[in-house]
């Protein structure tokens, strides 16, 4: 009987110990008659400030220009638009940044050269197991320093990164060979109720019979290196079949066309900066040039990817880095005040004769406003949201497919429009919009509400961008009394 009494008290006790691990708020449900109090536990993530990004609150902007004038030579779509709060970089992605993400995919091919037989072939710059001693896919240790004395085999390594000019004997970074491969998952894609893979689950009308054998077409985008070292990229269209179905395969060259230069400005003697804006340590600090929209892509995700790995348990709530769309882009350069250009009144210089940004003011003289071509990022004033050059110095990428519509075509509610062009696609598919402005523009494009696009696979000394990260999280804030 002793026995029976001391086992039911050890159950009692264990039931207290279960009850305890749920949480606080659970263990005290069990005493309010079976009322519903929800679910207590857990802390709430709270977002460190991104290095380099500035928050730009949520709020709503009337986008385009009400008042039209023939300066603009076209009308400017108007809506009045909300948009949620994100973090974006204070400053265009500078020469020196862009260097990082260039160097990183140099660095990971040396590696994986160093790993290869055919080379150094040291198995130790691949990790193939846990600290438990587990297998796991084989990657690049990233703590195993290159050597600094490389025998013959690491130096062809090395050497093979690396191309001579057969005319000039000039030696440099072979371009060609810096491919990175990334891959991204569409979560909205994959959300979309047709493609449910269970097919009673893609209309919730009971009027409507299921198809049990409905073949439902998904297109996703994959790439690869052919045998002769080019990307191909392909868009492959298919009957659903999965989840793996939403995750898109990317290649992309990320060195910068420096040949921009040239190619931009005919009959004009630019090889100065085709030879020294990107490889020359005195522009570090200026907008990167020369880069794609899928390039500033590419960056984004590398960088999404970089920060990720630097960080804990808390990783699942940070979001992605991106391009911002192009209502995202207007709302934050209008500042808190939804002025016309991104400083308080409409005039492009103080009353000292300082101009606020720059770019062409004049036809012909570009060095008015004390440059010539691009400048150091961050010299002129912010924008109420403290944010620099948002008109001038380069224009910048937006996420946003460029149409006339613009943003008559979109949502009211965090507007955008996206279209993936596949490689077959016409050419005109492949418009991007581009907005800001740059060095070479006369006083109307560089207006926070001017238009303006360019194919995706065009680089242009004229074209940079920045990046921005949804807010984690998007709480509610009470409301404040206006004033009548």
């Amino acid at each position: 009987m002793k026995m029976k009494h001391l086992a039911v008290a050890v159950c009692y006790v264990a039931l207290l110990s279960l009850t305890g691990c749920m949480g606080g708020k659970a263990t005290s449900s069990s005493g309010r008659g079976g009322e519903v109090v929800g679910v207590g536990g857990g802390r709430s993530f709270k977002e460190p400030a991104p290095f380099g990004m500035v928050m730009v609150k949520r709020g709503f902007l009337k986008m385009g220009i009400e008042q039209q004038d023939t300066l603009w030579g076209k009308q400017t779509p108007i809506k009045e638009i909300s948009v949620d709060g994100f973090w974006m970089d204070d400053t265009e992605v500078t020469n020196s940044k862009y260097k990082q993400f260039v160097f990183w995919v140099r660095d990971s091919i040396l590696r994986e050269r160093l790993a290869d037989p055919a080379y150094g072939g040291d198995e130790s710059y691949k990790i193939t197991e846990d600290k438990n001693g587990d297998p796991v896919t084989p990657h690049l240790d990233w703590k195993k320093s290159l050597p600094k004395k490389p025998n013959e085999d690491e130096q062809r390594a090395f050497e093979s990164l690396y191309v001579t000019n057969p005319v000039t004997g000039e030696k440099s970074l072979d371009a060609s060979q810096l491919n990175y491969r990334y891959e991204i998952y569409d979560y909205t894609t994959a959300a979309l109720r047709r493609n449910r893979l269970n097919p009673e689950e893609r209309n919730l009308n009971t009027d409507y019979v299921v198809d049990p054998n409905e073949v439902v077409m998904i297109s996703k985008d994959t790439a690869y290196i052919d045998d002769e070292g080019r990307i191909v990229r392909e868009t492959i269209n298919r009957p659903l079949s999965g989840p793996w179905d939403f995750l898109n395969t990317y290649i992309v060259n990320v060195y910068p066309d420096t040949t921009c230069w040239v190619n931009d400005f005919r009959n004009s003697d630019n090889e100065m900066y085709l030879r020294n804006y990107f490889s020359n340590p005195t522009y570090n600090d200026y907008p990167v040039v020369g880069v794609t929209w899928e390039q500033a892509n590419a960056f984004c995700a590398w960088r999404t990817d970089y920060l990720l790995k630097g960080l804990g348990p808390e990783a699942r709530y940070v979001q992605r880095y991106r391009l911002p769309t192009e209502a995202e882009w207007e709302y934050a350069a209008r500042g808190k005040d939804g002025t016309e250009f991104p400083w308080e009144n409409q005039d492009v210089k103080n009353g000292d004769g300082c101009f606020y940004a720059n770019f062409k003011p004049d036809k012909g003289n570009y060095t008015k406003d004390g440059n010539l071509i691009t400048s150091k990022v961050g010299i002129y004033a912010t924008n109420t949201n403290g944010l620099f050059d948002m008109a001038g110095n380069v224009a910048e990428w937006t996420s946003t497919i460029y149409t006339e519509a613009g943003v008559d075509a979109m949502n009211d509610l965090n507007p955008q429009l996206e279209y993936k062009a596949a490689k077959e696609d016409p050419y005109r598919l492949k418009k991007k919009s581009v907005r800001g402005g740059s060095w070479k523009d006369p006083e109307s494009y560089i207006r926070s509400a001017w238009r303006s696009w360019e194919y995706q696979n065009q680089p242009r000394s004229y074209i940079g961008f920045r990046c921005v990260r949804s807010i984690a999280t998007s709480s509610s804030v009470k409301q404040k009394a206006s004033k009548k």
